[in-house]
Order: structure tokens, then C-alpha cells, then sequence
């Protein structure tokens, strides 16, 4: 297929473009370079510089006659979403729309969009599944719930099929070192803790150390990218070959909780990686854990480099 990744400079991303060439597909990113690199743009793949909040530029784009798109292009720090409500709407609801409106308009009749776990809150049972109750505790969990709905209601109006893939977090590098290119002023976890144990920062603060979990720290699912970036070439060949939409976790099942990942990155690394206890953040729930049960059933997909020595080891060799 001919697919267009949208935010295909960025970490994730550049990611999911590997995964895609790797399995034959051609590609190009879509890109504003506002926290993508050009240094993500790998041989064979062409950048497109454009923005999704340019409805002009994503016309042109997309009149390539592109097979499909994967959308990852929006904002995605929860704390930051809720001080600036603002920014999120704008980028990741209008954004979308300016999408949806560029790809109905080319014909292009499928779509993987990268949603996020946050739709869910505070788990009322665990492991989550896609039946949970979806009531979002920030702002940017209720972006990319909001644009679930709306992608639902462009299937039934303009046949736009899409796969909606909820990610839980997601962590490490490219396992065969392909991809370098470091986020810019990330805010999850394992990046700032590679930062600091990089130098890069004076120390990594602990939201919070008084939930109801083992050793008080909230607890994750971390999710390799590379199993990320691979369930987006299976969502593109399922919707391809069952022509409906999908909706579907995608986790490692296994929590992880913050004192664990700073223990095991002190202990790859070697560095002392200081770091400083702090109040919770709003919106942040105790612990989120993924049953992936259904993605395994429909997509054939697992995660297989999830484990938490991966991620620390991918993540130092790119920061070190």
C-alpha cells in the first residue's frame, strides 16, 4: 500500500514508518517539524512538510492517491492538557476534523488513528479491556475519546473505515538501533529518566508516592514501540482485508510502576539518576494494566519486546 504517516517525523512515528517499509509498504511523513525530526526521515521514505491545522497543505498532500493514512499527530501531555484545554482542542479535535474533511475528500477509505488509554480513567477493574467504562480523568484523554466519535460517525456517513488503536504507554527504541532521533522536552517517564541519566537534567520527579500499589508509585503498562509501531502494519492489513472499523487495546499486560523502571535504569546505565518525590499530578490514576486479549484475537498481535530490560536497554543505547 501507499500509506501517508501523519506525524511521521516524530517518535512513535518514525517507528511505525519503519515497521510499515519493513513490510513492503511505501511511505511518506506528513510533518510540521514542530517535535519531529528530520533525522526520523529514513531512506526510501519522503518527508512532506505540512500542517494538520492547514487544511490547504493537507489537501495537497493527500491529492498523491494515497491508499491509507495513520494519524499521530496530536499533542499528548496529559498534565500539560490540563493547564492549556486550549492547545489540545485546537490541535487534536480541529486537527483531526482538517484530516478527516482532506482524507473524504481524496477518497482515501482508511485511516489508523493513534488513541491513547486515557479514554479509560481510573480503572474501575483490571486488566482493562475495550468494554471498560470510558470516563477520562485530563483533557487529552478526552480529545482522543472525542475523536473516537467523531471517526465513528465519518464511517457512517463517508465510509471512512479506521482503526483506533488505544495505546498504553509507550516506551524504548528501535531494537535494531535504526532509529536515534530524541524527542524534544518529552513528559513521559523513561525518557526523562533517560535525560537524566544522560546529564541531560538535574533529576526525575516522582508524581506521587501514596497510591494504593506496591511500592507507592503509579504503575503503567509500558509498551515497546516497535510492538506499537507493528500493530499498525496489522490494523492497515486488517482493515484492508475485513473492510470495517476496530477499536482496540494495546498493551504488555504487565504493570510496571515508576520506582521500578528508575531502579532498572539506574542499574543498565549505571548512573545514579537522582531524583526528587513530588504530589500527584491531576488526573493521574494509581495504576492502568491493558488486557490486549482482543488484539491478540483479531489482529494476531503481542507484545514481544515489552519487557522492561528491553525498554531501559533500546532507550540507553539511543540517549547514550
Amino acid at each position: 500500500m501507499k500509506v501517508l504517516v501523519i506525524g511521521g517525523a516524530g517518535y512513535i512515528g518514525s517507528h511505525v514508518a519503519l515497521s510499515l517499509m519493513d513490510a513492503g509498504h511505501q511511505v511518506a511523513a506528513f510533518d510540521n517539524l514542530s517535535s519531529g525530526l528530520r533525522q526520523n526521515i529514513f531512506p526510501g521514505e519522503r518527508l512532506i512538510e505540512g500542517d494538520i491545522m492547514d487544511p490547504v497543505s493537507l489537501k495537497s498532500a493527500l491529492s498523491e492517491g494515497w491508499d491509507a493514512a495513520i494519524h499521530m499527530a496530536a499533542f499528548k501531555a496529559a498534565g500539560e492538557s490540563m493547564l492549556d484545554p486550549g492547545k489540545y482542542a485546537r490541535n487534536n479535535i480541529s486537527g483531526t476534523v482538517n484530516i478527516l474533511n482532506a482524507l473524504t475528500e481524496a477518497e482515501v477509505k482508511m485511516l489508523v488513528f493513534s488513541s491513547s488509554a486515557a479514554v479509560y480513567g481510573e480503572p474501575r477493574y483490571l486488566p482493562i479491556d475495550e468494554k471498560h467504562p470510558t470516563e477520562p480523568e485530563n483533557f487529552y484523554g478526552f480529545t482522543k475519546l472525542e475523536i473516537e466519535r467523531i471517526l465513528a460517525w465519518y464511517d457512517k456517513l463517508k465510509g471512512l473505515k479506521f482503526a483506533a488503536l488505544r495505546y498504553f504507554n509507550a516506551a524504548g527504541y528501535d531494537v535494531q538501533g535504526r532509529a536515534r532521533g530524541l524527542e524534544r522536552n518529552p513528559a513521559n517517564l523513561l525518557p526523562v529518566i533517560m535525560e537524566a541519566a544522560a546529564g541531560k537534567r538535574a533529576e526525575v520527579q516522582v508524581f506521587g508516592t501514596d497510591y494504593d500499589t506496591t511500592d507507592g508509585t503509579g504503575v503503567r503498562d509500558y509498551v515497546h514501540v516497535n510492538d506499537l509501531a507493528n500493530a499498525h502494519v496489522l490494523a492497515l492489513e486488517y482493515l484492508g482485508r475485513e473492510g470495517k472499523s476496530l477499536t482496540v487495546n494495546l498493551g504488555s499486560e504487565e504493570g510496571l510502576s515508576v520506582l521500578q523502571i528508575l531502579e532498572c535504569a539506574r542499574r543498565i546505565s549505571g548512573k545514579s539518576i537522582p531524583a526528587r518525590m513530588v504530589a500527584r499530578r491531576p488526573g493521574d490514576p494509581a495504576k492502568l494494566v491493558a488486557s490486549s486479549a482482543y488484539a491478540k484475537q483479531v489482529l494476531g498481535w503481542q507484545a514481544r519486546h515489552s519487557d522492561v530490560e528491553t525498554l531501559v536497554q533500546t532507550s540507553w543505547k539511543a540517549y547514550s
